[in-house]
C-alpha cells in the first residue's frame, strides 16, 4: 500500500474530528478530545502493522483482503453473530429468508475453534444421511475447517453434485466420513397435520417471509376440520430462527393482547415494544408448546411470548438462549454488515440471552441406552464465545440454565427402554400420526392436551 494511502487516512482522521467539533461546539470537541486521540493512535498503530505486513510478509498479500480480515476480526470479537459479510455471504443471506438454497441443509456455527453443527434442517440430504447437533465438521472436500464462511461457501454448491464432509462425534474413536449429494434445499416453513380427531399438531422449521401466512393457511385447515379443535401442538424444535416480524406475528396469532416483545439498545431507533393486535377469530385452545437446544432466536421469542402470557404450557428442554438482536446494513461495493444492535426481552422482562427458556414440563428427547443424551451435545448460547451476557454488567455463565429433572442413578432422558428410534429418523420423510406418536415429546404433549380437555369436561 502506498504511502500517499495513510496519509489520507491520517488525513481522514483528523478532518473527521475537526467537522464532529464544528457541528456539536467546544463543548462537544472537550468531551470527544479524550476518545479522539486514542482512535487517531489505534488508526496510526494500525496503518503501520498494515504497511509492515504488505512489505514484509514472506509471501504477497493483497491490500484488500487485509482490510477485509482487519474489519470481520473487528466485529467478530464483539459477540458471536455480529459479522461483516462479503457481497456473497451478504446474497446468501437474503436468500435463507426468501425460499430455498443449494447445499446440503445443515446449521453450523464455530464452537470452541471448530466449525460446530447446530442443527440440520428437517428433510435434507444433512438430516437424512445422519449428521447430528454437536458433529464436528473438520474438512470439507478434505479441506481443513478454520472459518465458518469458508465452509459455508464450500458446502453449497450446485444441486446433484457430492461433497465429502468428515466430522469428529463425540463417542466415536474414529473421524466419520459422509459423501453427501448437494440438493436444492426448500426452506418449507410450516409443516402440519391431525394427529388425532381433535388434536393438531403444526411443526415450524424456520422463520422466513412466508412463515405467518402458511401458518395461517395451516391453522385454517385444521380449525375447519370434521372434528372441532380441541388441542394444539405448536413444534418449535431444532428451530433456528429467522426473521423478528414473522416471529411477532405468528405469537400475535395466538395473543389478543398485550406486549409479545421488547427490543431495547442503545439507539432510540433500536428501541420498540412490540404489542398484539386484536382482530383475527380468537383462538382459544389449549396450546403446548416444543422446545429444545435447537431452539433459537425467532423460535425462543414466539416461546418465550406464548409461556408469559400462560397461553401455552412450553414441554422440552431448555432452549438455545439467542436473547440479542441483529440488523443488517448495506455498505459500499456489496458488503453488509451484521451488527447486534439490541436485546430482547419477554413480556414480563425476562431476558434468556445465554440462558434459554426453560419449559414448564421438561422432557428428555429420546430413549437410548449407553449414548450420552442429545442435548448434552448441543451447542447453547452460553457456549460461544464472546457471547453477550443477559444484561450488561451480568453474568449469565453463574445462572442455571436447565432444570431437567433426572432420576437417581440414571442420566437425564434414559430409561431401560432398549429400542427406541433415533430422534432424527423420527422427523425424516412425511409427516404420519404413527411417527410423531413415537417421538416421546410429542406423545407427552398429546397427553397434556387430552388430559387438559379430560378435567375441563369433568369440571363442567
Amino acid at each position: 500500500m502506498k504511502k500517499s494511502l495513510f496519509n489520507r487516512m491520517r488525513l481522514w482522521t483528523a478532518m473527521m474530528v475537526v467537522i464532529a467539533a464544528w457541528i456539536g461546539g467546544s463543548g462537544f470537541l472537550k468531551d470527544l478530545a479524550a476518545t479522539s486521540d486514542e482512535t487517531y493512535e489505534g488508526l496510526k498503530l494500525f496503518t503501520d502493522v498494515l504497511e509492515l505486513v504488505e512489505k514484509n510478509y514472506v509471501d504477497t498479500v493483497e491490500s484488500r483482503q487485509l482490510i477485509e480480515d482487519a474489519i470481520q476480526g473487528l466485529v467478530t470479537g464483539l459477540d458471536p453473530h455480529s459479522a461483516l459479510m462479503t457481497p456473497k455471504d451478504f446474497k446468501e443471506l437474503q436468500v435463507d429468508t426468501q425460499g430455498e438454497f443449494t447445499g446440503i441443509g445443515v446449521s453450523i456455527t464455530m464452537r470452541d475453534e471448530f466449525v460446530t453443527v447446530i442443527a440440520p434442517i428437517e428433510g435434507t440430504p444433512a438430516y437424512r444421511i445422519g449428521l447430528k447437533a454437536g458433529d464436528r465438521i473438520v474438512r470439507v472436500d478434505g479441506k481443513p475447517t478454520r472459518d465458518l464462511r469458508e465452509a459455508v461457501s464450500w458446502i453449497r454448491g450446485p444441486k446433484g453434485t457430492e461433497v465429502v464432509i468428515t466430522i469428529v462425534r463425540e463417542g466415536e474413536a474414529e473421524p466419520l466420513e459422509y459423501t453427501i449429494v448437494r440438493d436444492v434445499i426448500p426452506i418449507e416453513s410450516v409443516r402440519f397435520l391431525m394427529i388425532q380427531p381433535g388434536y393438531g399438531y403444526v411443526w415450524i422449521t424456520n422463520f422466513n417471509e412466508n412463515t405467518t401466512d402458511d401458518l395461517l393457511a395451516a391453522l385454517t385447515e385444521l380449525e375447519n376440520a370434521d372434528d372441532p379443535l380441541k388441542g394444539l401442538i405448536l413444534d418449535l424444535r431444532d428451530n433456528p430462527g429467522g426473521l423478528l416480524d414473522q416471529s411477532v406475528r405468528v405469537a400475535d396469532l395466538f395473543l389478543e393482547e398485550g406486549k409479545i416483545l421488547t427490543i431495547e439498545g442503545r439507539q432510540a431507533r433500536n428501541t420498540k415494544i412490540f404489542s398484539a393486535q386484536s382482530g383475527d377469530a380468537p383462538r382459544n385452545y389449549p396450546m403446548v408448546v416444543l422446545i429444545n437446544g435447537g431452539s433459537a432466536s425467532a423460535s425462543e421469542i414466539v416461546a418465550g411470548a406464548l409461556q408469559d402470557h400462560k397461553r401455552a404450557l412450553i414441554v422440552g428442554t431448555t432452549s438455545f438462549g439467542k436473547g440479542s438482536v441483529q440488523n443488517v446494513e448495506p455498505l459500499r461495493e456489496g458488503y453488509g454488515l451484521k451488527l447486534t444492535v439490541a436485546r430482547y426481552f419477554t413480556p414480563s422482562g425476562r431476558s434468556i440471552q445465554a440462558k434459554g427458556i426453560v419449559p414448564d414440563v421438561p422432557v428428555a428427547a429420546r430413549r437410548i441406552p449407553d449414548e450420552e443424551l442429545e442435548e448434552a451435545r448441543r451447542i447453547k448460547e452460553k457456549d460461544l464465545a464472546n457471547h453477550l451476557e443477559a444484561e450488561p454488567g451480568t453474568d449469565s455463565s453463574q445462572k442455571p440454565a436447565d432444570t431437567q429433572q433426572e432420576e437417581p442413578g440414571k442420566p437425564a432422558g434414559q430409561d431401560e427402554t432398549t429400542d427406541s428410534p433415533d430422534e432424527t429418523s423420527l422427523r425424516v420423510g412425511p409427516l404420519t400420526p404413527e411417527r410423531l406418536k413415537s417421538d416421546q415429546q410429542v406423545l407427552r404433549g398429546l397427553e397434556i392436551l387430552i388430559g387438559y380437555d379430560i378435567l375441563k369436561a369433568l369440571s363442567n
